[in-house]
This record gives C-alpha cells, sequence and structure tokens, in this order.
C-alpha cells in the first residue's frame, strides 16, 4: 500500500527491539494506522526508508517476509547521524517509514530447487525475509543451507534465531567467523566467509545461491560461484549499498544507465556482468 503522496511515511511505533550485537540492532515496527498494517503489501527483498523525524531517513531493507504480515521489521548496523539517532530510540517510540521500494527476490522461480544462502555481517539482514519465506513454505523447497559469517563471534547477528532456522526440516546452518575471531569453546567454521562457502562445496546441479554482504566479499563469492558451477542467472545478490533517496532522483545509486533502487536493489551475477566495469 502506498500513501496518497508516495513520499509521506506511515507512523511506525516501535514494540520490540533486539540487540544483535554491540552495534547491530533490530526493531519491529507496528503501524499506527490499523488500516495500513492490513492494507500494506511487499515482497523478500524490497526495501523502505526509516526515518527518525529531526534526524533524517535512511534505507534499510525490510528484513521480515510477507508470510509474516502485518509489522515491519529492520536489522541496522550504528553507523551514522540517523543510524544512530534510530539507535538510541525505546520501545513505545514513533518513527517513520516509507516504501516498498525495488524489485524483489525471485523466490517463486525456486521452488522445487536447493537453496545456499551466504551472509557476511550485517549483509545477512538482506537474506532474512527470502529464508523466512522458504522455511515459512517449506514443502516448496528442497535443501536449505545457511552459511552466517562475521568478523569475530561478538559480530554474529541472528544468534538466538539461527537455532530455530536450524530445527526446520533438510536444514543446515553454519556459522563461520574470520581467522582470530572465535571464542574458546567456539564450535563453527573459522575462516573468511567464501572460502568456507567453497570448502561446504554445494552442488550447482541448477541450484540457487543468494549472497550478501561487504563489497569485497560479494565479488569472492560471486567468483567461489563460478568455480563451483553455478549458473550466473542462479547467483543472486543485492546492491542495497549504494542507495540514498531510494526513489531515483539523488544519482548515488547510478550505475551506467541503470538506477539500484529502480532496477534493483537485487541483481544476478548474470546481471551484474552487464553493469559498466565502474561497479
Amino acid at each position: 500500500m502506498s500513501a496518497a503522496n508516495p513520499l509521506m511515511p506511515h507512523l511506525m511505533r516501535i514494540s520490540e527491539a533486539f540487540e544483535e550485537t554491540p552495534d547491530v540492532r533490530s526493531l519491529r515496527l507496528d503501524f499506527i494506522d490499523s488500516q495500513a498494517s492490513h492494507a500494506w503489501q511487499w515482497q523478500a527483498g524490497q526495501f523502505g526508508q526509516f526515518s527518525v523525524f529531526g534526524s533524517g531517513e535512511c534505507v534499510l531493507t525490510i528484513a521480515n517476509p510477507p508470510t509474516r504480515p502485518g509489522h515491519v521489521q529492520c536489522t541496522f548496523r550504528r553507523m551514522g547521524k540517523v543510524t544512530t539517532a534510530l539507535r538510541d530510540l525505546s520501545v513505545g517510540q514513533v518513527v517513520g517509514f516509507r516504501g516498498p521500494y525495488g524489485n524483489c527476490f525471485p523466490v517463486e522461480a525456486w521452488r522445487g530447487r536447493d537453496l545456499v544462502f551466504v551472509g557476511g555481517g550485517i549483509g545477512m539482514a538482506a537474506l532474512r525475509s527470502p529464508l523466512l519465506h522458504v522455511l515459512d513454505r517449506r514443502e516448496d523447497y528442497g535443501e536449505v543451507l545457511v552459511v552466517n559469517g562475521a568478523r569475530t563471534a561478538a559480530d554474529m547477528v541472528y544468534k538466538q534465531e539461527m537455532l530455530e532456522w536450524a530445527k526446520a526440516d533438510s536444514v543446515k546452518v553454519v556459522c563461520t567467523v574470520d581467522p582470530g575471531g572465535e571464542t574458546p569453546g567456539w564450535d563453527g567454521e573459522i575462516g573468511l566467509t567464501p572460502e568456507v562457502f567453497e570448502r561446504l562445496a554445494p552442488k550447482a546441479n541448477g541450484n540457487v545461491v543468494v549472497t550478501c554482504g561487504p563489497p569485497v566479499m560479494v565479488a569472492f563469492m560471486l567468483a567461489a560461484c563460478e568455480r563451483l558451477g553455478f549458473a550466473p542467472e542462479r547467483v543472486v545478490t543485492t546492491l542495497e549499498n549504494r542507495m540514498k533517496c531510494g526513489v531515483g532522483q539523488c544519482g548515488h545509486c547510478n550505475v551506467g544507465r541503470v538506477y539500484v533502487c529502480r532496477e534493483g536493489p537485487v541483481f544476478s551475477a548474470a546481471e551484474l556482468k552487464a553493469l559498466p566495469a565502474e561497479y
């Protein structure tokens, strides 16, 4: 649903807050207008503009799937003015939200396929929505492998949620930290996320890899997918770190003739190959 003015934010009340790491937080936002709550629609992979009145707004992925409607969830790292202000808010306070914007993950085209979700750090937030969609429609998809990577054990997001993900049928969850980031008793993998993904060697066979993380991680992931034989059309990522205004006006996300906030943020590796070298 869009407001009469597409740039006018909905008023949202913070109903829950989860401290994922010392500098990463997740929020559940409920619509103050109950009619908007029932009418609002979106798809996994789309994003929104989240605003703290008096501080500004920032682009964040919508971290809950349409299979879990009626609210908006986001996960963010405290990095600048707006995310710091958002981090300082408490349950019960009001923020603004406008969206959804952008394209989405082709979850219907994935039906019947095995899926690999590979997230690095806060990039795991962009994978949460399509992953939960798959878990909520478990009978429609094949085996699922989740690789959640972080610099250190303390930087790992969704620690508690991963325990629930791993309980689903035919779902394997692997955690990995960079060398030196492990803690005493760490029982996960140790190694850079693309390296661990390649060691696990999931079979291509027409299956799908969905990945998001720092640009350098994504670049190495794309190369690893190619070495393992995944078709470029079956490797999907997001470029949401390039977005600012969200509606194709500021030019911040422009790559050649492509505006990431309009044509993206979801792109296949095949589509990325067609972008100019400046990407």
